[in-house]
């Protein structure tokens, strides 16, 4: 069962959008999904909450202050939402949880700054099995920004698996409870197909 895990120790640099998305692209495959919610804003829980009991099914995953629940059986896929300052014991745990970890970065050098002492802590726990990639967040892989966070996540050996551009369709999407997978493929066509590379990631 793997367990996909969203972090970053920044606040608004996209950790829900994937997440909810991420969810979105396995219950679209057909898998029985939860989606857990460590952010105190509980941004995830919010949007389950908006979504339509026509839309495939995501569980909401019971998290805690301290510890992680337990998952119910029947369960195959896990994402987790984590919240921003994430860090010490509470990170062991959650990333001893996790088979997949995914770190969203914009193309700052603040944000660059800010990530890369997480990223180190983050291999400081590293267990055999677990995959750590970076998802360039609101940004054209076209621009020198984008060359510039290319350089420095491959300074570190981590795969960028996707860059995702600046759009209001998950704003639109997000607002409804729905995600990219939701949808008619041609009303996001270019977003789906930024999501390629980071959806094949998820499936190895």
């Amino acid at each position: 069962m793997p367990v996909v895990v969203v972090a970053n120790p920044k606040g608004g640099v996209g950790k829900s959008t994937l997440s909810t998305n991420i969810a979105g692209y396995y219950a679209s495959r057909g898998h029985k999904v939860m989606l857990g919610d460590a952010d105190r804003q509980q941004s995830a829980r919010l949007w389950l909450g908006l979504r339509p009991a026509t839309a495939r099914s995501i569980v909401s995953w019971d998290v805690g202050e301290d510890k992680l629940a337990k998952l119910p059986k029947g369960t195959t896929h896990v994402v987790l939402d984590t919240p921003a300052g994430l860090k010490g014991a509470r990170l062991k745990d959650v990333l001893q949880h996790a088979d997949k970890v995914i770190v969203p970065l914009q193309p700052s050098v603040f944000d660059i700054f800010a990530t890369r002492d997480f990223l180190d802590e983050i291999k400081q726990h590293t267990h055999k099995g677990m995959q750590v990639g970076i998802v360039g967040m609101r940004v054209d892989g076209r621009t020198i920004a984008a060359d510039k966070l290319r350089a420095f996540v491959e300074s570190l050996g981590l795969p960028v698996l996707a860059y995702l551009r600046d759009t209001q369709n998950y704003i639109h999407l997000a607002a409804h409870g729905l995600t990219l997978f939701d949808v008619a493929p041609s009303r996001v066509e270019k977003d789906l197909e930024q999501w390629q590379g980071l959806c094949r990631w998820l499936e190895h």
